[in-house]
C-alpha cells in the first residue's frame, strides 16, 4: 500500500513568495504540527474522537462481512436511506471500487447496484422506487441520531412501498438498520421489530464515519472487500501517529495547507481527481472539510468565522468548464490533484495513420497516458500562473489504497482543526436549520422555532429591494 504526497508546487520558488511557501517558513512552523499531533492524540486517547480506531475494529468488521455473506444472492439492489455523512461515504466507496454509474453494468444478485436516497426531492424518490424491485431490494436506513428529518421521511416512504409490495411481515425482512446503540427512534423501531442492526460509535461523527458501519455495511452488501479496505486504513493510521513529518504525510500536508490558507490567504481549496473512480472521494471530502473547518468560534470562545471553501472538480472534464477561472481569475485558491499511479485499463489508441494531424499525433498512445499528461500539464500551467498546487497519488485504486486515502483525509482534517484551535468535530452551524425544519413540520418541543420562523417571515414581508 502506498500513497504519495508531492507538495513541490506549493513552494515559493515555483509560484512566488506572495503565493507559495518557503522551506524556512515550513521549518519554522514545525512546532505547530507537533502541537497538533500531540493535541489530537491526547483527545483520541481520552475517547473524545473515535475514527482512528475504526480500522482496527476486527469484531465489527467480521460481523458485517458475515452478515453480508449470509444474505448474498437474495437481492440485486442495496438502497441506502441517509444524508450527508450517512450517504457520501458509501457513494465514495462504490464509485471508487466499482466505478461511477452508469458504467457498472446491469444489477444482478452477483452484482447488486447501490441506490442512495439522500434527498427528499419527491420526484427523485418516486423515480428511484420505480427503478427498483421490492422483492429484490435490501433497504439500509442510516442515521446516527435516529431522528434526521430527511432520512426518517424518506424511510417512511420506502417502508410503505415495501409493505405495499410485500406485506408488513415480509417487508421487515428487507431492512437492515445502522444507527446509535442507545438512543433514537430508529433504534427503537429496530428493537421492536427485531431487525438486524449495526451501531455507530457515539464518538464518531457522520462525516468521519465512512469506516464504521455507516460505510462498511453498504460496502460489504455490494461485494466490496471491507477487510482490505480497513487494512489499508489501519496502515495509514500507523503513519498518522508518527512524529516524523516525512513519514506522516497527513500531518505534513495539514501543515502545508494550514500555512498556505492562513499565511497566503487561499480561502478556496479545489480537489481535482484525474480519475472518475475518485470523483466520489472529492464529494465526500467536500463535506469533511467544509463541516469540520468552517466554524464561528475557536475553542476559547473567540469569534473567528474561519473556513476554507472546498470545491470538487474532475479532470479532464473540468479543464473545459472551470480551469479558465482557475488560471486567470482571483488567486485565492490552492489545488489538490488526486492521481492514479496504475490504471486498471489503459485504453490503447490504434496506431493507424489517417493523414489528419489532430488524429495522428495521438496514434500509438493510450487514454491513460493522455489523462496523466493532461494532469501534469494542468499542474504546470497553474504553477506558471503562480497558482499553488500539490498532488496525492495512489499507486492503485483498490480497497487497500482507497481505505488509506480516506483515512489520510480524515487525519489531515483533524490536524488542521488543531492548528486552527477549533473543534473540527461539532457542527453547530447546521443545527439551527434543523430546528426550524422541526418547527415547520410540527415536531413536539420545537414550537419556539416555529414562532421564530414566523417572525422572520413577517420581517421579510416588510422588506423591498
Amino acid at each position: 500500500m502506498s500513497l504519495h504526497y508531492d507538495p513541490t508546487n506549493l513552494s515559493a520558488e515555483l509560484v512566488g513568495a506572495a503565493h507559495g511557501l518557503s522551506a524556512e517558513e515550513v521549518q519554522a512552523a514545525e512546532p505547530v504540527a507537533a502541537g497538533a499531533l500531540a493535541g489530537f492524540r491526547r483527545s483520541f486517547e481520552e475517547g473524545r474522537y473515535g475514527f482512528p480506531a475504526l480500522p482496527a475494529e476486527k469484531k465489527l468488521i467480521q460481523e458485517i462481512a458475515a452478515f453480508a455473506k449470509s444474505v448474498a444472492g437474495s437481492y440485486d439492489t442495496v438502497c441506502v436511506v441517509g444524508i450527508g455523512g450517512s450517504a457520501l461515504g458509501a457513494w465514495a466507496l462504490d464509485c471508487g471500487l466499482r466505478g461511477p454509474h452508469p458504467v457498472q453494468g446491469g444489477p444482478s444478485a452477483k452484482n447488486p447496484r447501490l441506490v442512495i436516497l439522500d434527498n427528499v426531492d419527491p420526484v427523485f424518490i418516486a423515480n428511484a422506487l420505480k427503478s427498483m424491485n421490492a422483492k429484490k431490494t435490501l433497504v439500509v436506513p442510516i442515521a446516527k441520531s435516529g431522528s434526521t428529518a430527511e432520512t426518517m421521511a424518506t424511510f417512511l416512504v420506502v417502508h410503505a412501498w415495501l409493505k405495499e409490495a410485500l406485506g408488513a411481515k415480509k417487508a421487515l425482512k428487507h431492512l437492515v438498520i445502522v444507527t446509535s446503540e442507545a438512543r433514537g427512534d430508529l433504534k427503537k423501531f429496530a428493537v421492536e421489530n427485531k431487525l438486524p442492526t449495526f451501531h455507530i460509535p457515539e464518538n464518531v461523527g457522520g462525516r468521519f464515519s465512512v469506516l464504521s458501519a455507516v460505510g462498511l455495511v453498504p460496502a460489504a452488501l455490494i461485494g466490496i472487500d471491507i477487510r482490505k479496505l480497513c487494512q489499508g486504513a489501519a496502515a495509514m493510521t500507523a503513519q498518522c501517529w508518527s512524529e516524523d513529518l516525512n513519514e506522516n504525510i497527513a500531518l505534513r500536508s495539514a501543515l502545508h495547507h494550514y500555512l498556505i490558507w492562513t499565511k497566503r490567504k487561499k480561502s478556496i481549496q479545489v480537489v481535482f481527481p484525474y480519475a472518475n473512480h475518485l470523483w466520489g472521494v472529492a464529494f465526500w471530502f467536500r463535506q469533511l472539510w467544509a463541516e469540520s473547518l468552517g466554524k464561528a468560534k475557536n475553542r476559547k470562545g473567540k469569534k473567528v468565522n474561519v473556513g476554507q471553501t472546498p470545491v470538487a472538480a474532475l479532470g479532464t472534464t473540468d479543464q473545459h468548464s472551470q480551469v479558465q477561472l482557475y488560471m486567470e481569475g482571483p488567486n485565492d485558491k490552492v489545488f489538490t490533484f488526486l492521481a492514479a499511479g496504475k490504471w486498471a485499463e489503459t485504453g490503447i489508441i490504434g496506431k493507424e495513420k489517417t493523414g489528419y494531424d489532430s488524429f495522428d499525433y495521438l496514434a500509438g498512445h493510450s487514454l491513460a497516458s493522455l489523462i496523466d499528461a493532461e494532469r501534469l500539464a494542468t499542474a504546470a500551467a497553474l504553477t506558471a500562473n503562480a497558482r499553488p498546487n500539490c498532488t496525492l497519488t495512489v499507486d492503485k485504486v483498490d480497497e487497500t489504497h482507497l481505505g488509506a486515502l480516506l483515512q489520510f483525509f480524515e487525519f489531515q482534517t483533524a490536524f488542521v482543526g488543531e492548528m486552527l484551535d477549533i473543534d473540527a468535530f461539532d457542527q453547530e452551524g447546521v443545527e439551527l436549520g434543523k430546528r426550524f425544519t422541526f418547527g415547520l413540520m410540527g415536531r413536539a418541543g420545537y414550537e419556539q422555532f416555529l414562532e421564530e420562523f414566523k417572525a422572520y417571515e413577517a420581517k421579510r414581508a416588510t422588506v423591498k429591494l
